[in-house]
């Protein structure tokens, strides 16, 4: 028997990723583009079309799973809000277009709530219930996974965890990997495309005080944050992603112990805190688990 195949599409500020997955959830090859966000929405719709052709020509998919970036109505695959990095998003109808052009399924869940389904299923936070996924970045994105399902709210925007306010700001302001490469070239007084994430957390092991503090700064406002959110959520772990959680070694005992900080005992003794495991893998796979749960086999 042929194995079913399906195109998933991973839509992020900077970069699409996309490829072939199998039906056993095995990427069977991986391809990237940029994806010019200035360009806007119907830009972006056109990549989509353009990737999911190239596929449909070669061989039989089944199906196309989508994990992008905004606000999304899954039942109508429709990004209800975008920010201003992606213009005229809001609005774009992922799915309809998309079945309507190759008269097979398509399905569209957002990129933060696709990498904690996938965390959930096959990654860190398999077998734990209820699960957390923050995404640290340019901004902070959440994901609350229980039984099975992510938790969308009513409008679809449940767990955007980055507006949360806290210290007279907000969260991802004052806890972002993007806000702490702004910090840094603000105190070395040098241009901020000269920092990012790597290079701050190189300097750190290295001596830098600067970045040592910077990076226990934010320690603090994530311990703060994900406190905040056990209290209300109270799961059973906490999944962190996003580019700047490669520093495992160097951040986990620290975000531990600033998260049990915050917490009374009976909370902290009941939650862990956990690392990404699909890494850049996260979307693409999260996208075809969702469009499994609404096409059961």
């Amino acid at each position: 028997m042929i194995m079913k195949k399906y195109v998933s599409i991973d839509i992020g500020g900077t970069a699409i990723k996309y490829g072939l997955i199998d039906a056993g959830g095995t990427i069977l090859y991986r391809l990237e583009q940029p994806t010019e966000a200035h360009l806007g929405g119907p830009s972006i719709l056109e990549k989509a079309i353009r990737i999911a052709d190239q596929f449909c020509q070669e061989q039989t998919v089944s199906g196309i799973c989508i994990s992008t970036a905004g606000m999304v109505d899954t039942r109508q695959g429709m990004i209800v809000h975008a920010n201003e990095l992606i213009p005229h998003y809001t609005g774009i109808r992922l799915k309809e277009t998309l079945e309507n052009q190759f008269r097979i399924p398509c399905e569209a869940e957002n990129d933060v709530n696709c990498a904690g389904l996938a965390e959930y299923l096959t990654g860190a936070g398999k077998g734990c219930d209820p699960m957390l996924m923050l995404t640290i970045g340019t901004g902070i994105g959440g994901c609350m996974v229980t039984g099975g399902k992510v938790f969308h709210g009513v409008s679809y925007s449940a767990c955007e965890v980055g507006y949360m306010r806290l210290r007279g700001s907000d969260f991802q302001t004052l806890g972002s990997a993007g806000s702490l490469c702004k910090k840094i070239a603000q105190r070395k007084q040098e241009p901020a495309e000269d920092w990012n994430g790597l290079r701050i957390f190189q300097e750190a092991q290295r001596g830098d005080t600067d970045c040592i503090q910077a990076i226990d700064e934010m320690v603090d406002v994530l311990g703060l944050g994900i406190a905040n959110l056990c209290y209300v959520l109270n799961p059973q772990t906490v999944v962190l992603g996003g580019g700047i959680m490669a520093q495992e070694d160097y951040l986990k005992d620290k975000l531990q112990k600033a998260v049990c900080a915050y917490l009374i005992d009976r909370v902290a003794a009941h939650v862990t805190i956990a690392f990404a495991k699909h890494k850049n893998d996260a979307g693409m796979l999260g996208a075809f688990y969702h469009f499994q749960s609404c096409h059961p086999a």
